[in-house]
């Protein structure tokens, strides 16, 4: 069985693979480093790979150094991946990487566009012949609401969950409509333009946060929460050899 530890901005996801099927999903808080410990107790587990876009503190550290199995450290610039990385400075998200090694591994030989709606909302291509492209990187909702607060006198901080309606009656629906509102044109705008140039395009919807978008029927469009860790786990049965 396989370890998966994917640390975000606001939490870590630990998951347990069998081969190729997930076992179990846990989420903890970056501080709960003695929840690992739990987790690993229940399984059996021979190897393990840990992603991180965050800082991670000594005493998490500590626990992954001291488990009973090796864990190999995900890094873009070092570490060997399935597909061919194209992006031209080290400095690439591992959780990016990964999901793009997710994508091609569950639509090999094709155009894959890969949404993850969070912190911030990514947009990453792989092409068909298995290249990482490269992608853009954009405001998630939180990040949106907070700007317009911080960056204004009196606008005030609202929650991201809430009314949104098509046009805002009040300051706070306003706020929140117009973020919501303004993550779905996005979403859907960078839809439609990759689909003119790669008419045969998968596109995969991932990420802590879930928005009601509408595309077409017919459109190769899938949410898939768990892109990253299957990237993850297929990276870390592709550096078996260096365990």
């Amino acid at each position: 069985m396989n370890l998966i530890i994917d640390i975000g901005n606001t939490c870590a996801k630990l998951v347990c693979f069998d081969g190729d099927t997930v076992v179990e999903e846990m989420r903890i808080d970056k501080g709960e480093g003695y929840r690992l410990n739990d987790f690993c107790s229940k399984y059996k587990f021979d190897k393990g790979i840990i992603s991180s876009v965050s800082t991670v503190s000594d005493d998490f550290v500590d626990i992954v150094d001291n488990l009973d199995f090796p864990v190999i450290k995900m890094a873009s610039d070092k570490t060997p991946i399935p597909i061919k990385n194209s992006y031209a400075t080290p400095s690439l998200g591992t959780d990016r990487l990964a999901a793009a090694v997710g994508a091609n591994y569950l639509q090999p030989d094709k155009d894959i566009l890969i949404i993850d709606i969070g912190t911030c909302v990514t947009f990453d291509f792989v092409s068909a012949d298995g290249v990482y492209r490269g992608g853009n990187i954009s405001l998630g909702p939180t990040m949106r609401l907070k700007a317009l607060h911080e960056f204004t006198s009196r606008l005030p901080l609202i929650e991201r969950k809430g009314v949104v309606e098509t046009i805002g009656t009040t300051t706070e629906t306003a706020m929140r409509s117009g973020v919501v509102w303004g993550i779905k044109y996005e979403i859907e705008g960078y839809v439609s333009d990759f689909m003119k140039k790669y008419p045969y395009l998968f596109v995969y919807l991932t990420g802590g946060v879930h928005m009601d978008l509408h595309f077409p029927e017919k459109m190769p469009i899938f949410a898939n929460d768990f892109i990253v860790p299957i990237g993850l786990n297929r990276i870390l049965e592709y550096n078996n050899e260096f365990l």
